[in-house]
């Protein structure tokens, strides 16, 4: 999944490796650029933060998940869909489990991962074959991120390899979440359509007509000239 013929690759790979051996709060990036085989300069110019190396490696999980979930079935259920592509998602991160438990403890919330972790969800939904465009895509997008933060943290403890613990707390938090989505999504179309009722009354609403400007006042006579 990670090119480590690239700079990219060896530098996401080295700070996995740091991270599954030692703290990662303790990991610097002058240690990750050593593990690299690379140097500070070199990774300056890909990555400006421990962050932004965590945020590729959300987008290279994101990329390969996408080449393995094949194309949704048209009698397919949506939750079964989103359960298989998350299952899928776990199944890519196998490999690095203990680099992600030793991240979670110490990494706190950051504007790069938040954005990272937000568009997995985004792109989770569309391999899933679910819209997320609009203020309902953003609730799925929403509520799906919602479930998985939840369900990740029983990943990282489950010891099981049949996986059966995530299996069990994805279904049920799956099922949790459609039928809030269903509240939520009602209550996002209900705003929709009065956005819509209110655009419209308000086009079609008659313009009053703006009053004519005044005319121009009449000159004032000349003054007649006083007596001497």
């Amino acid at each position: 999944m990670l090119d480590q013929l690239t700079a990219k690759g060896r530098i996401i790979a080295a700070a996995l490796r740091l991270a599954a051996t030692r703290r990662w709060g303790e990991v610097t990036l002058r240690d990750i650029a050593e593990e690299a085989g690379s140097n500070l300069v070199e990774l300056k110019q890909i990555f400006s933060s421990k962050s932004a190396i965590l945020a590729a490696f959300v987008r290279a999980v994101d990329d390969e998940v996408l080449r393995r979930v094949p194309r949704r079935a048209p009698d397919q259920a949506a939750r079964d869909a989103i359960f298989e592509v998350v299952m899928s998602r776990f199944d890519v991160l196998a490999p690095y489990k203990a680099a992600l438990a030793s991240i979670v403890r110490d990494a706190g919330p950051d504007y790069d991962l938040v954005c990272a972790s937000l568009a997995s969800q985004h792109w989770m939904l569309q391999a899933a074959g679910i819209d997320t465009e609009g203020a309902r895509g953003a609730v799925r997008v929403a509520g799906l991120a919602s479930v998985y933060a939840s369900v990740f943290h029983t990943w990282l403890d489950d010891d099981d390899p049949g996986l059966a613990r995530t299996m069990a707390a994805l279904d049920r938090r799956l099922r949790r979440g459609e039928r809030n989505l269903e509240t939520l999504e009602g209550v996002c179309g209900a705003f929709c359509r009065l956005g819509e009722i209110f655009t419209g009354w308000s086009r079609s609403r008659p313009r009053p007509t703006p009053p004519p400007p005044p005319s121009p006042a009449a000159p004032e006579a000349d003054a007649q000239p006083g007596h001497a």
